[in-house]
């Protein structure tokens, strides 16, 4: 019977220890709600390294990016580093990005494709909005990616929630992007 008890009080001395560790952070979920006005647009402003989220004739948040590692000049074939121009839209969502979250942009278009195919080389694609990743890449660095647009991993929660709708993806958002 004693050793019962003495299990029983270890036990409980033990619980009491634990609850002693104050209030446990729970992680902060990347995924966001929003409930504001529908994006109808996407401007890229490569010169100026900015981009901006709009509803109708508003601009609702603009953000400072990162582009392709030689961002002058429109992508022309996979692997020159270059970010693309032109119109594009939204075509896909990424939860399991290998850069937090990211966006889809529906490069290579026809015209894309016809311009690398007359090079005998290919388009490239996957080109994307979307976080720093795994080191925090472009903590350091400007225009460290292979041709996508990068933001921080906080504003890219609040993109993709903007364009996600509440968890529903909205795809057809025209990107435009900018020399």
């Amino acid at each position: 019977m004693n050793r019962i008890l003495r299990a029983i009080s270890a036990l409980l001395l033990v619980g009491l220890v634990a609850s002693c560790g104050g209030k446990q952070e729970q992680p902060q979920s990347r995924f966001r709600s929003y409930d504001g006005p529908p994006i109808t647009q996407i401007v890229v402003k490569k010169g100026e390294r900015q981009m901006y989220l709009v509803s109708g004739q508003q601009v609702l948040r603009s953000y400072k990016i990162n582009l392709g590692n030689q961002p002058l000049g429109h992508k022309q074939f996979e692997g020159d580093g270059k970010t693309p121009e032109g119109m594009y839209f939204i075509d896909r969502f990424n939860p399991r990005s290998r850069y937090h979250l990211s966006v889809g942009i529906s490069y290579p278009n026809n015209q894309d494709r016809e311009r690398a195919q007359m090079m005998g080389l290919r388009p490239g694609g996957d080109i994307m909005i979307h976080g720093l990743g795994p080191e925090g890449r472009a903590i350091n660095r400007a225009d460290w990616t292979a041709g996508c647009i990068a933001v921080n991993d906080d504003e890219i929660e609040e993109i993709y929630a903007m364009l996600a709708r509440n968890g529903h993806g909205t795809t057809g958002v025209p990107v435009f992007i900018y020399p």
